[in-house]
């Protein structure tokens, strides 16, 4: 395994997603001051080997926070990113889901607005020319979204699932049409019922199974293998004996759709703030990004693992 860092030229540069897009490594983050409450900005770096890498551009929300960016390849070949832009005002906190789309990662048209006020859709996957997104907000249930461009999400579901606070989602669609959906959950912090669920669905994707993994997980991230088998990053968390939140890690784990279960396969070097990974299969490795703050700040890393 090699892990580097490959950004830590702000305060904060935290929630990284990676993509291969036009034979070069593309990675964004966002940069601000702390982890949240202050307008962040996001940022896209670039690399054709992976070791040296520079910025490529940079996107702003006037007195907004742009946060989670999150990378995808449309059916005709462009880029997309979609994020959450998040408003303060005398009138309290407001949210609006983004998307933005590019054929180099420099010059970008958009934003657009997808999904409904108040819903953050967290990530895009396309399949079959369609992109699907699985939305949350302050009303503690997450929607299915589907889309033929991107720029338009529609419902699929309007109540995916609704106990225990789910919020942050992965969802990865297999060669057999079936669909994995890894969701965290934020409740009952301690006593199980914050543990991550494992769904899993057939087309046209509108009645889920659910399955307890038995743990609490964070920015979860899923990948399939050529063999078929599939590697999660979930960001873990460590309480003690009262129940009391204590320290946080960055796994890679193996994920067994057909009985739910989650083995431990690696720690990344991580901790403190940390977690939400991006992943790719590149020619035989796995290759990771994500951000921690086990030296100095909150910085970006890159690691490449060899599984077997």
């Amino acid at each position: 395994m090699d892990v580097r860092r490959i950004w830590d030229q702000s305060p904060y540069s935290a929630f990284p997603d990676l993509i291969r897009y036009q034979d070069r490594w593309l990675c964004v983050f966002r940069e601000g001051i702390a982890h949240a409450g202050d307008c962040g900005t996001l940022r896209l770096i670039v690399s054709d080997d992976g070791d040296n890498w520079h910025s490529l551009s940079q996107l702003f929300s006037e007195s907004c926070d742009l946060r989670d960016g999150k990378l995808s390849i449309t059916p005709q070949g462009q880029l997309m990113l979609n994020t959450g832009e998040l408003c303060d005002s005398a009138a309290g906190r407001n949210l609006r889901s983004l998307s933005y789309f590019s054929d180099d990662g420099v010059q970008w048209q958009g934003p657009f607005e997808i999904g409904d006020p108040n819903f953050w859709l967290w990530r895009t996957e396309w399949h079959n020319q369609v992109a699907y997104s699985i939305g949350y907000g302050k009303e503690r249930f997450v929607r299915l979204y589907r889309s033929e461009d991107g720029k338009q999400f529609t419902t699929l579901i309007d109540s995916l699932y609704d106990e225990n606070g789910p919020n942050e989602s992965a969802l990865l669609f297999r060669d057999d049409g079936s669909c994995l959906c890894l969701l965290r959950r934020d409740n009952i912090k301690g006593k199980g019922g914050d543990n991550g669920l494992l769904g899993i669905a057939t087309p046209p994707y509108t009645k889920w199974q659910w399955r307890d993994i038995g743990c609490r997980i964070g920015g979860p991230e899923m990948v399939a293998l050529p063999d078929g088998s599939v590697v999660a990053a979930v960001r873990k968390y460590h309480f003690n004996s009262e129940g009391k939140y204590e320290s946080e890690w960055l796994e890679l784990c193996w994920v067994d759709d057909k009985n739910g279960a989650f083995e431990t396969i690696m720690t990344l070097p991580s901790g403190g703030d940390c977690g939400y990974a991006g992943m790719v299969w590149h020619e035989g490795l796995l290759w990771v990004s994500y951000y921690s703050s086990h030296e100095e700040r909150p910085s970006i890393y890159l690691a490449r693992v060899g599984l077997t």
